[in-house]
């Protein structure tokens, strides 16, 4: 590449090779061809940069790691090696529509804020159902801590962001990184920071530009991952959070995770917890319960009926965790010892442009 690219596009990657060498394929086919491709192989993985060097586009790079430091370190690691202005990421097992940084950019040149975020919406795809998310763009001034986290509906949530959606300044993703050891959360965590900066905005694209795949088959990693850790994250995030947010986050997120305890203690000690830190809704109190006294398969089954009923039982709208839920259950793309980091609407005219 002889000139500076428009944007560095950074894969993170573990023991993967079949599906970075699709992810990386589709960032190569975007129409903004001044990219360049940083895959960052996150410890020894032969297979993976074997894969990778049978692709010849000299926009690719490798950086292989030596040991394993996990998604969010292997994310700052590529934004370090960055040389573009604008920084996307792509999961290893996802893929862009085409145009996907062709419109995130004219967004980015429209934006208000000196340092935009762009993401935008995507198609989940299932082995049984696609559709899109989030269900909804944030409202004209609603709090993005609160589009991400508070509820409307019983059995789901309506916002949402997602790694692979996300477009940046580079100065920003340098300025705040990811949190390294952070199993958990990890977009939310750093949009939260990133936004509570002045020069700071969200801008939603108002279509699906990202495909994200989530095999069916692949371990989950909501009774894997202890509520503890994700706990203990709530609470030092709370200076980033409004009181419904924080209510929300301790009483479906960290309630999912918490309620495989079946303890008495934990149950009143989340409780206790959103009611002094937090402002629960009746929706809120309704949530929680529901978490700790249905089983989760037939929680998540009330919710597909539901779901699908309200989209007039259409083919194909069978629906998996979304918003707050899909935080608590999102699939991780690969078993131990690889780290599961790896992985976890409304008719809109336009953008949506969200202040903190």
């Amino acid at each position: 590449m002889t000139r500076t690219p428009d944007v560095s596009v950074v894969i993170p990657t573990c023991d993967r090779p079949e599906l970075v060498t699709r992810a990386v394929r589709s960032a190569l086919a975007q129409t903004v061809d001044t990219i360049e491709v940083i895959v960052v192989i996150d410890g020894g993985d032969e297979a993976t940069r074997a894969a990778l060097a049978a692709i010849a586009d000299d926009r690719l790079r490798l950086i292989p790691l030596p040991e394993r430091g996990g998604a969010p370190n292997a994310r700052n690691v590529g934004v370090r090696e960055a040389t573009a202005a604008w920084t996307a990421f792509l999961d290893d097992d996802d893929e862009w529509l085409p145009e996907k940084l062709a419109v995130q950019l004219d967004l980015a040149r429209a934006a208000r804020a000196p340092l935009p975020i762009i993401a935008s919406q995507l198609f989940n795809r299932t082995p049984r159902a696609e559709f899109v998310l989030p269900r909804r763009l944030p409202d004209p001034g609603e709090p993005i801590c609160e589009y991400l986290t508070v509820r409307r509906g019983l059995f789901h949530g309506d916002g949402f962001i997602q790694t692979s959606t996300i477009l940046a300044p580079t100065e920003l993703l340098r300025r705040v990184p990811f949190t390294v050891g952070l199993r958990r959360q990890q977009e939310l965590d750093w949009t939260l920071r990133a936004v509570s900066h002045d020069d700071v905005e969200l801008v939603m694209a108002p279509e699906p530009l990202v495909i994200w795949h989530q095999d069916e088959d692949r371990p989950r990693i909501s009774l894997q991952s202890p509520w503890e850790a994700q706990f203990e994250w709530l609470r030092s995030s709370r200076p980033l959070l409004t009181p419904r947010a924080y209510a929300a986050l301790a009483m479906s997120v960290i309630g999912s995770m918490a309620a495989t305890t079946r303890s008495f203690r934990v149950f009143w000690t989340l409780l206790a917890d959103a009611r002094r830190h937090g402002r629960p809704s009746l929706l809120d109190y309704v949530t929680y319960l529901q978490i700790w006294l249905l089983p989760p398969h037939l929680r998540h089954s009330l919710r597909d009926r539901l779901l699908n009923r309200r989209r007039g039982d259409r083919p194909g709208a069978l629906v998996e965790a979304t918003g707050t839920e899909a935080t608590a259950d999102v699939r991780t793309p690969h078993a131990e010892p690889v780290p599961p980091a790896y992985r976890a609407p409304d008719p809109v005219a336009g953008a949506g442009h969200v202040r903190p």
